[in-house]
């Protein structure tokens, strides 16, 4: 029954051919599995971390160590894996902090390179994991066969997805900003591995063809990434119109508010030669385009920024449904790199994108009904910041990192903050939107932070069944606990470490 459920929740996930166990190895050197777990009722579908430890004792001797990534929660405690872990925790669905990836890296290739000097040979193994093993997981391990092994951006997502997904299961890493973290590390490591992290101002966001009853907030990273946290939310009071949509089919769906026949602002005649020409002389640069400018600074910490759209509409009785979801997060750093891709960063850029290229709900390619054709994001690095000459702090995995892990994520904290963001279409809520000043908006503008744990849906639609599965579950494995439990201990007096298929 056990086997059982671990299949379906691995899903299109391959699973070890001699254990079952829902783990790959990428290369030789490099193990990705899904989050063991030593408790009920996670273990009766999760990897059960005695017989995870017994494989890699087995196999690997004291040549193995963890690095896990999980927000939520690692899911057991560091004395059950011999304190050989390091945690490196951000919201699942989500691209990791890039200035944790010199740091997960260095250490990395550290652990992997150090020779004990009793062995002849060096066997070690490194073992990364998150949630599913697939999305961060896959960042992280692309990310090293980049810049530590030297593959090319297409060879390390490829053989991840070879060793990880069943065939005709789609790819390893499919969420788009991933994807776009994994071209950051190509470019990283191809000019230096030297990244310098920067506060940001966001100066003003353009949205062509902008649908009525959208909700904009920028959002970043806090707490070294363990948290996200919202840092401002437009309002009607920031937002002017611009263009003709007299031809636009779904004119009556967009923003209209009166247009406006102003003068170009200085922000647009500062950026306008940054964004692409292609948006500027197609028939979309002539159409409706929403501005919005914030009526006070918007600086984040990092140069990690995170563009999410909500929008909400009226249903014929009443009530206000979720009919669109989407985010973006894109790194300031790399994008002010220029188009030749120098080393020497700019200080201000444009980040564009279109609707289809978004993520869509926890991971998946789903967004809902489109909310806008193309984004524009205007910003600068902050004047306020001084570290150095490029106003950041340099990060290199050239030499091994100093910069400490961090802590553990406490998964009931977690928890509690994931259950009140959890996103999904057709959803019963409040508007926010429609008017500046009603009574839900006001309420609105007085949260200060908002924290996001559980992001987006993985790509594949087993992994969607996992929390169905894990409630649906809890009473009844609680009872057959005791069964299970001396099931196991039989079959590991019986059969070699590591081999239990149970």
């Amino acid at each position: 029954m056990t086997s059982f459920l671990r299949q379906i929740v691995a899903g299109p996930r391959s699973r070890h051919s001699e254990t079952n166990l829902d783990l790959c190895y990428v290369t030789p050197q490099i193990i990705a599995t899904s989050g063991p777990s030593g408790r009920y009722p996670q273990r009766a579908y999760r990897n059960p971390l005695d017989q995870f430890v017994r494989f890699l004792d087995y196999n690997h001797g004291s040549d193995w160590a963890i690095w896990e990534f999980r927000a939520e929660g690692t899911g057991y405690q560091d004395e059950e894996v011999y304190g050989r872990i390091n945690h490196y925790p951000w919201p699942d669905h989500h691209p990791p902090p890039f200035k944790l990836v010199p740091t997960i890296l260095a250490d990395m290739r550290d652990w992997l390179e150090k020779k004990d000097k009793k062995k002849a040979g060096n066997d070690r193994v490194i073992v990364i994991h998150c949630k599913a093993g697939k999305g961060r997981s896959g960042t992280m391990a692309c990310s090293y066969l980049i810049s530590e092994c030297g593959w090319q951006p297409e060879q390390a997502l490829a053989r991840f997805t070879e060793r990880r997904m069943r065939p005709g299961f789609g790819q390893g890493v499919s969420i788009p900003s991933q994807l776009r973290w994994v071209g950051y590390a190509d470019q990283w490591t191809k000019h230096g591995k030297n990244y310098i992290d920067r506060q940001v101002e966001i100066l003003e966001l353009r949205v062509w063809e902008l649908r009525r009853g959208v909700k904009i907030q920028v959002e970043g990273y806090i707490e070294d990434g363990k948290k996200i946290k919202l840092f401002h939310r437009f309002t009607t009071n920031e937002r002017t119109v611009e263009g003709d949509s007299s031809e636009n089919e779904n004119s009556s769906e967009t923003v209209g508010i009166t247009s406006k026949k102003k003068e170009s602002s200085n922000i647009l005649n500062k950026f306008s030669s940054s964004i692409k020409s292609s948006a500027l002389s197609s028939p979309l640069a002539r159409k409706n385009v929403t501005i919005y400018k914030p009526s006070s600074r918007v600086v984040l910490p990092t140069s990690d920024i995170n563009i999410d759209f909500e929008r909400r509409s009226k249903s014929s009785i009443g009530w206000t449904m979720v009919t669109s979801i989407a985010h973006v997060w894109f790194n300031c750093f790399f994008e002010g790199l220029g188009p030749d891709k120098i080393a020497q960063p700019r200080d201000n850029g444009v980040f564009e994108i279109e609707w289809d290229r978004m993520d869509g709900i926890k991971g998946s390619s789903r967004k809902g009904a489109r909310a806008f054709d193309r984004l524009a994001v205007m910003w600068r690095v902050c004047d306020s910041v001084e570290k150095d000459s490029q106003g950041g702090t340099i990060l290199s995995s050239q030499t091994q990192s100093t910069m400490s892990q961090i802590p553990v994520a406490d998964s009931e904290s977690t928890a509690k903050t994931r259950s009140s963001q959890d996103k999904e279409l057709a959803t019963r809520t409040e508007s926010l939107v429609s008017n500046s000043s009603s009574p839900a908006c006001k309420e609105e503008k007085h949260r200060i932070e908002h924290h996001k744990s559980d992001g987006p849906m993985t790509h594949s639609s087993s992994d969607k069944n996992l929390e169905d599965i894990e409630s649906s579950l809890k009473k009844d494995l609680s009872t057959n606990a005791s069964i299970e439990n001396q099931s196991l201990c039989q079959n590991s007096q019986e059969k070699p470490p590591g081999l239990d298929s149970s």
